[in-house]
C-alpha cells in the first residue's frame, strides 16, 4: 500500500493475552484507508504468530521483526517506514473506538492542523470490565486550533501520545523522534515535549476515542527498575531544546513539567530507592536554578516550599514525608532515626525551633 491516510503504529513485546482486542480495533477502523505497522519488539511468547494471521487475512497489516531493543528503537523504526500522511499510535494492550481514526482524520484535516489531540478512557478488564472517561480536553480547549507556543498550559497535560494524531512531514520536519533508550520507559515524555514545543496548529476534540488499559502487570509504570529514566526524558527534552536557540523560552516550561514528573516518580517508588532518587532530583534542581531556567513564578506556592525544602535538605525532606501519615510521635521518631540517624533527628529539631 502506498500512501495511504494514516499510518498506524502498533509496538508489540510480549502481548499475546491483549493483543487479538488491540489488532481488532485496528482492522475494523471506520477509516479503511490506513496502514497498520505491527512493530515485533523480539517477543518470546505468540504475539508474532498473532500478528502474521491478520496479516494473512488483511493486507493493510505489515510487521517489522527486529531484535529487543526497547520501545523508542521499535516506534523510530515505525516512523521511518510509514508512508502515510499521518501517524497515529496504538499501544499494542490498548484498544481503539472503531470511529477513533476517522475523527481523527477529519478534524485535522478541516483546519490543517499539525497534532490532533482526544480524550480517552481508563480501562480495566478485572475483575470485571470498567471504562473511565479521562477528561484531557477541557470544553474550553476543544474545536479550535491553539498555539502551544502561546498557550503554554497544553505542556502539563497527560502525555498520552496514543490519543492523537500527528502530520508524518511535521514530524520529519521538526526533528521529532523517541529517545532509544535499551530497556527504558517514559519514552512518550519526551516525544510529547517536542511535538508541542515544535507546534503551532494543534486542535483538540473531547471524544474518547481509546481504552487505556490499567491492569497490565508488565507495564513499566509497574516496575521499580525503571527509577532514572524520567530524568533521561528530561535530559532529552534538554538536548532538543539546546540544539534550537529559539526554543529557549521554553525551558522554563520543561523546568515546571520536570518538578511534577520527579515528584510523581518519587512517590511511587519505594525505599531505598526514593531516598536515593530525592538525591537526585535536589542535585539537578540545585543546578537549573543556578543556570537561571527554573521560573519558581510558575509554580503554586505549596510546590515552591517543597522544592525549597527538598533542595535546602533533601533527606530530611524525605524523612517528613516518610514520617508524615504515622499517627504516633514516637513512630515519627523511629522513622526518621531509621532513615538519618540522630545528625537527621538533630536537624529536625532545629528546624521545628526555628519555625
Amino acid at each position: 500500500m502506498s500512501e495511504p491516510l494514516v499510518s498506524l503504529l502498533v509496538p508489540i513485546y510480549n502481548v499475546e493475552s491483549y493483543l487479538r482486542q488491540c489488532l481488532d480495533s485496528a482492522r475494523n477502523q471506520t477509516l479503511e484507508d490506513i496502514e497498520v505497522i505491527c512493530i515485533n519488539d523480539g517477543s518470546t511468547d505468540s504475539s508474532p504468530d498473532i500478528i502474521r494471521e491478520y496479516m494473512t487475512e488483511d493486507p493493510r497489516f505489515r510487521i517489522i521483526d527486529k531484535a529487543n531493543s526497547g520501545y523508542g528503537a521499535s516506534m523510530n523504526m515505525g516512523l521511518e517506514t510509514a508512508q502515510g500522511k499521518y501517524i497515529a499510535i496504538l499501544e499494542s494492550d490498548d484498544y481503539f473506538e472503531l470511529d477513533a481514526l476517522e475523527k481523527l482524520y477529519y478534524a485535522a484535516e478541516s483546519c490543517d492542523a499539525q497534532v490532533v489531540k482526544a480524550n480517552f478512557w481508563m480501562y480495566w478488564s478485572k475483575p470485571e470490565e470498567r471504562n473511565e472517561p479521562f477528561a484531557l480536553v477541557t470544553e474550553e480547549m476543544s474545536g479550535r486550533l491553539v498555539n502551544p507556543q502561546i498557550e503554554t498550559d497544553i505542556f502539563y497535560l497527560k502525555p498520552s501520545i496514543w490519543s492523537a494524531l500527528y502530520r508524518r512531514d511535521f514530524l520529519e520536519d521538526n526533528g521529532i523522534r523517541f529517545l532509544e533508550t535499551p530497556g527504558a520507559s517514559y519514552q512518550d515524555a519526551a516525544f510529547n515535549f517536542k511535538v508541542w514545543a515544535s507546534a503551532t496548529k494543534a486542535f483538540f476534540i473531547q471524544d474518547e476515542i481509546i481504552h487505556y488499559r490499567q491492569d497490565n502487570e508488565a507495564s513499566s509504570v509497574n516496575s521499580p527498575s525503571k527509577v532514572y529514566c524520567v530524568c533521561d526524558e528530561y535530559a532529552e527534552m534538554d538536548r532538543f531544546l539546546g540544539n534550537r536557540p529559539e526554543k529557549q523560552c521554553l525551558k522554563p516550561v520543561e523546568e515546571k513539567m520536570k518538578y511534577d514528573t520527579y515528584m510523581w516518580n518519587y512517590d511511587r517508588l519505594t525505599e531505598p530507592l526514593r531516598r536515593d532518587f530525592i538525591l537526585r532530583f535536589a542535585q539537578e534542581f540545585k543546578k537549573d536554578i543556578e543556570s537561571g531556567y527554573v521560573d519558581l513564578g510558575l509554580f503554586d506556592s505549596w510546590k515552591r516550599d517543597d522544592l525549597t525544602a527538598l533542595m535546602n535538605d533533601p533527606i530530611l525532606f524525605h524523612a517528613r514525608r516518610e514520617a508524615a501519615e504515622d499517627e504516633s510521635y514516637l513512630s515519627k521518631i523511629q522513622k526518621f532515626y531509621r532513615i538519618g540517624g540522630l545528625s537527621l533527628l538533630i536537624r529536625a529539631l532545629k528546624q521545628k525551633i526555628k519555625s
